[in-house]
């Protein structure tokens, strides 16, 4: 309950203000968009653990229904795959603007950026959407209370099965192949900036190094115990260890809506006077850089601030 109160707390106020500043006090920028677009994910995922907060604090008891019960679970697992994916996408949009300067400014436009955020929101919901299907509400008539929780049908080999297959797929899809593409982006980023000597700062590699170590940080042991725990239906003796793992994992994994503010904003380029600025008149934000079309090489500042 700490746990999940702190994060509720830090989630809707960090993601809060990033939304508002994004959202109300910046010029409509490709960074905007995809910044705003994972405040929104951050945001809306830390808000509903007031509902996790509640079932815990109730003992597991679930009051609010089989619908709420259903609905809460879609909507935490599409925001949450939502940021997932958002990182990766602003991993492979910063890996672009490094490598092809000249192609990114000709073709780089907000439009493009607000038409790949929906199609990525389009992707979490198809990614979640068994979440709707298999949670269902079960009336516990010895303790007389109601339970959310999914229903694979454990008692049959099918049921097995599916629920092998889901975590799998989770895991193959929440964090393998999102994980991949964010260390090969930024490696990518990083041979571009040592290779032409464009970064005279330890900034940039900081920011980078922060992103997947947080990323990995957060995600790996949530995908780990998760596999222990069908592991944990035919091995008793590891229930204990798996029952407390998910429980550190969950906190973790929920703790990474916070940190993307701070990553993204507070350890990029000039964000405190962005932020004074953005409070104390009404300036807008301007991507740093103007490439000109025939340039094929950024300076060091103009290429870093895609990223930083």
């Amino acid at each position: 309950m700490v746990t999940y109160s702190l994060v509720f707390v830090l989630g809707t106020i960090g993601n809060g203000i990033v939304i508002f500043i994004t959202g109300c006090r910046m010029k409509k920028t490709v960074n905007t968009v995809w910044i705003l677009n994972l405040a929104i994910a951050d945001f809306t995922f830390s808000f509903f653990l007031l509902f996790n907060i509640v079932h815990v604090g109730l003992a597991f008891h679930w009051p609010f229904g089989r619908i709420m019960c259903k609905l809460r679970h879609a909507i935490v697992f599409l925001n949450l795959f939502a940021s997932i994916y958002l990182l990766t996408v602003i991993s492979i949009d910063r890996c672009i603007a490094v490598w092809c300067p000249v192609w990114s400014r000709n073709h780089r436009t907000p439009r493009l950026a607000s038409f790949a955020a929906l199609g990525v929101w389009i992707l979490a919901l198809m990614v979640c959407s068994p979440q709707l299907y298999f949670k269902e509400t079960h009336y516990d008539n010895e303790t007389n209370t109601t339970h959310c929780r999914n229903n694979y049908g454990m008692n049959s080999e099918g049921g097995r099965s599916t629920r092998h297959a889901m975590v799998l797929l989770r895991f193959i899809f929440g964090f393998t192949i999102p994980f991949s593409v964010i260390v090969a982006c930024y490696g990518a980023i990083v041979v571009r900036l040592r290779k032409d000597q464009l970064s005279q700062s330890s900034r940039p590699f900081k920011v980078i190094t922060a992103v997947i170590v947080a990323f990995f940080i957060c995600w790996f042991p949530y995908h780990i115990f998760y596999f222990l725990k069908v592991k944990a239906v035919y091995e008793p003796k590891i229930r204990g260890v798996v029952f407390i793992g998910l429980r550190l994992s969950y906190s973790l994994a929920y703790f990474n809506s916070c940190l993307n503010p701070i990553l993204y904003f507070c350890m990029g380029h000039n964000f405190k006077e962005k932020l004074r600025c953005s409070f104390l008149s009404d300036s807008d934000f301007t991507e740093e850089s103007n490439l000109s079309g025939t340039r094929t090489k950024g300076t060091a500042s103009e290429l870093e601030s895609h990223f930083l």
